[in-house]
């Protein structure tokens, strides 16, 4: 099936990256926006744009029966669902296919299988992916918590099936502070996925954060681009990301890969997504969760590999077949860190107006921002305005060039992480390596 005319169901700097990619596969490119982004860069260089409604998310970009409706209006093909928004929601991904519009992306089965976290921990632990003990799906009420914690040893985590961002999460270090942990997650769950469901698992303590990336077609091929060190996060949300993780040998890097790899046969994956582990200080490293969709950092897998996934992603979609494991060549250092609208000392959000912005340049960098001098960030939507990747021969040399760009950044109007960014690239547990999940909230 080719794909001629793809909607790009999202917005901002995901919204300019994947109309680059279709623009240059010589296909065409239809934005969706909302009042809010009438002025977004993006609809520049779209081939149709069409207003979606109001600024609100739920009545914009997460309004199914407006972003079809585009579809059909514009006579697209496809839909690239980015990430955020509808990019895991199978009611969409049923609905496109109702319309015969195709979702770039994985099937309704495999979202399925991987959506709910306390099923997809099951489902990894029947395919020989090692997983944090803890509970077998779904906890039954406090005092079976108690009674697991128990069994299981403190300190626990309690999680929220349909969770995400941190959200529905409570680290818990003892029996007495069990009861008020459990009702504070579940009420936070059911307020931002509408499902109160919980589970709970051993708490790894210091562990980093690594994940691979995959890609699977319809021919049942998989292959992987590496994984991704995504350590340095404050409240479960990643700052900087970086590939591939030197914290890893070899051998426990090829292991990781082949568990990856083998994950994504079992659920017969199809498309672009990762598989998230925790590593803990003897390098152990257990599964925690699928996330079925593109990630924002997909860019440092892209630098050390000469690869486009969004590319891959549209191919595989028309029903092409992946090329072979061994022609993908991993080389190099890549960085990215996140630049965001927000106060660098408190993470508070800072919208407004841009009243100068320069981006930075030079040899094997990359700025990913859908930012202009004289554009105001709406105040609606998530405080990322950019994602600044670097890459070098080494760590230390990706370190060195990201400094360099950092410093030729100039946002002013609002306040940016930038300075942040700055700090953690001469901090010298960064530097060294020697950072874990909990730094920033240690430090």
């Amino acid at each position: 099936m080719e794909i001629k005319r793809i909607l790009i169901a999202n917005r901002g700097e995901i919204a300019l990256r994947a109309l680059r990619t279709i623009k240059e596969m010589g296909k065409k490119a239809i934005c969706v926006y909302s009042t809010a982004d009438r002025e977004a860069l993006y609809l520049r260089y779209a081939d149709a744009n069409i207003c979606i409604g109001n600024p609100r998310s739920t009545e914009s970009y997460l309004n199914i029966p407006s972003i079809i409706s585009a579809a059909e209006i514009a006579e697209a093909d496809a839909i690239f669902p980015g990430y955020g928004f509808l990019s895991e929601n199978q009611n969409f991904v049923e609905i496109c296919a109702k319309h015969k519009i195709k979702f770039i992306g994985p099937s309704v089965e495999a979202m399925s299988l991987m959506s709910d976290k306390s099923k997809a921990k099951q489902m990894m632990q029947r395919a020989g992916v090692p997983v944090i003990p803890g509970s077998d799906g779904a906890l039954n009420g406090v005092e079976a918590a108690k009674k697991l914690a128990s069994k299981i040893g403190y300190p626990i985590i309690l999680k929220a099936a349909a969770g995400g961002g941190g959200r529905g999460m409570r680290v818990v270090e003892k029996e007495s502070d069990i009861e008020k942990a459990y009702w504070s997650a579940e009420s936070e769950a059911m307020t931002a996925f509408g499902d109160g469901t919980m589970y709970m698992e051993k708490y790894i303590q210091n562990p980093r954060h690594i994940e691979v990336q995959v890609i699977g077609d319809s021919f049942g091929n998989i292959i992987h681009i590496g994984e991704r060190d995504c350590s340095m996060q404050r409240r479960h949300q990643k700052l900087i990301e970086e590939s591939p993780a030197i914290l890893l040998d070899n051998k426990t890097r090829k292991k990781l890969h082949d568990t990856a790899i083998k994950a994504a046969k079992a659920i017969g994956y199809e498309g672009a997504g990762t598989f998230e582990f925790l590593v803990d200080k003897n390098l152990d490293f257990y599964f925690i969760e699928m996330n079925t969709r593109l990630q924002v950092e997909h860019c440092v897998s892209e630098m050390v590999s000469g690869i486009d996934i969004i590319e891959l992603m549209i191919k595989v979609a028309e029903g092409y077949e992946l090329p072979p494991q061994e022609s993908i060549k991993l080389r190099g250092h890549s960085i990215e860190c996140r630049i965001t609208a927000e106060d660098p000392k408190s993470f508070v959000p800072s919208p407004g107006k841009l009243v100068k912005y320069v981006a930075p340049a030079g040899r094997n960098v990359r700025m990913e921002s859908h930012c202009y001098q004289g554009y105001s960030v709406p105040p609606f939507y998530d405080s990322m305005i950019g994602k600044l990747v670097v890459w070098g021969e080494d760590r230390n040399t990706a370190i060195a060039k990201m400094k360099v760009a950092l410093n030729e950044l100039i946002v002013r109007g609002i306040k940016t992480t930038k300075s942040f960014h700055l700090n953690m690239m001469d901090n010298k547990d960064f530097i060294n390596n020697t950072f874990d999940t909990n730094y920033l909230a240690r430090h």
